[in-house]
């Protein structure tokens, strides 16, 4: 029984998960210096994933980065083609995780009380130091929420992930593509048992972060 697409879903998952925290909290956190108003457009387009259909977001991927684009074009000219590969699923499992990530973040961000971060300005704290040591640990229930929630959408991505990185074994195709293939084909053993597998792998992954999270509040 060929486990390569349980793996691949596994390591792309963990990589967007680990990209999207970084970006999210970069995000929220420069969004939170602007209050005005104007900005919710912003707020608009970083949230647009999630309101788009997956196969919508990885046709826009595909645009945005296939040969015949300006960018995809100027990749390959320098000998990187991310269509049809791993690099291509992370990236339509960071595109489409990012949203989760990013609200959540922000959300915790804004709970803050604005005197912590102004006490640890006068004690000469840096801006990058208030973001990794001051805001991330007040904001840790947020920051573990959103990191289940962005693991989670990465593991179970199908739609991007099969328009721009498409379903090649052992390379690009994930546990959700395997699964998807596996009823077309009739074989819903290979189907059920991967099945179980991604659930079992959620339930770990929620019952840790529960555990961990709740150590760092005692």
């Amino acid at each position: 029984m060929d486990l390569s697409p349980l793996w691949i879903s596994l390591k792309t998952a963990v990589a967007a998960t680990l990209i999207v925290f970084v970006l999210g909290v970069l995000a929220a956190r420069w969004r939170l210096s602007f209050r005005s108003r104007s900005f919710e457009i912003l707020d608009g387009i970083l949230m647009f994933p999630l309101a788009l259909p997956p196969t919508v977001v990885g046709l826009g991927l595909l645009l945005i980065f296939g040969r015949q684009s300006p960018l995809g074009g100027a990749l390959e000219a320098i000998g990187l083609n991310i269509v049809f590969s791993w690099p291509a699923a992370v990236l339509a499992a960071t595109v489409v995780s990012f949203p989760l990530m990013y609200q959540t973040i922000r959300a915790s961000f804004m709970q803050i009380d604005p005197a912590l971060i102004d006490a640890a300005r006068i004690f000469g704290f840096s801006e990058w130091r208030i973001l990794w040591q001051v805001m991330i640990p007040l904001s840790w229930a947020g920051v573990t929420a959103g990191l289940v929630l962005c693991f989670m959408r990465a593991l179970g991505e199908f739609g991007a992930t099969l328009m721009i990185a498409g379903n090649i074994p052992g390379k690009t195709q994930t546990a959700p593509i395997a699964i998807f293939f596996s009823v077309e084909a009739g074989e819903m053993f290979h189907a059920a048992i991967l099945s179980g597998i991604i659930l079992a792998v959620s339930v770990c992954v929620v019952m840790t972060m529960g555990l961990l999270s709740r150590r760092r509040d005692h």
